[in-house]
């Protein structure tokens, strides 16, 4: 049973985080080089809107195959111990998707400061960059994740 609930923790993981570096590293540099605002504004709705639907699914699967295998493995008890760094930090990011997907609608609307003067290619600019501070945190999860289950 645990070696299917790692493997499926891993795809999960795959699917969701892959997902994210693909919009990060080449759907946003794809909308900021498109000069029409419109086509931008339409781009990235139909493309989050799609990969949104498949990351709360990759999310809740991930931390289903997560907290499973934290319980059946008995590592639950390292949860306060400095050795648990990694579980917390994949925890954290974990957390943090789940809050922007549940939170969508809120999440997004703090990158549109003022409706009366939205700018398509600033909106774009702060998505990309928080996309990377947040890819880049969930690749040292991963990175973490990995070693410090090996240690």
């Amino acid at each position: 049973m645990l070696p299917l609930l790692y493997a499926l923790h891993a795809l999960f993981v795959l699917l969701w985080i892959g997902g994210v570096a693909f919009v990060t590293m080449i759907i946003f540099p794809l909308l900021a080089r498109m000069e029409n605002s419109l086509e931008q504004v339409l781009t990235f709705q139909r493309i989050e809107n799609r990969f949104a639907k498949l990351a709360r699914i990759y999310v809740l699967l991930t931390g289903l195959t997560g907290f499973a295998i934290l319980f059946l493995t008995g590592k639950k008890q390292i949860l306060f111990t400095s050795r648990a760094y990694h579980i917390w930090l994949m925890l954290l990011v974990w957390v943090m998707y789940a809050l922007i997907l549940i939170f969508e609608r809120r999440f997004l609307s703090l990158f549109f400061k003022d409706p009366q003067k939205f700018d398509v290619d600033k909106v774009i600019k702060r998505l990309s960059n928080f996309h990377w501070f947040i890819l880049f945190l969930s690749l040292l999860a991963v990175f973490l994740g990995v070693y410090g289950t090996h240690l």
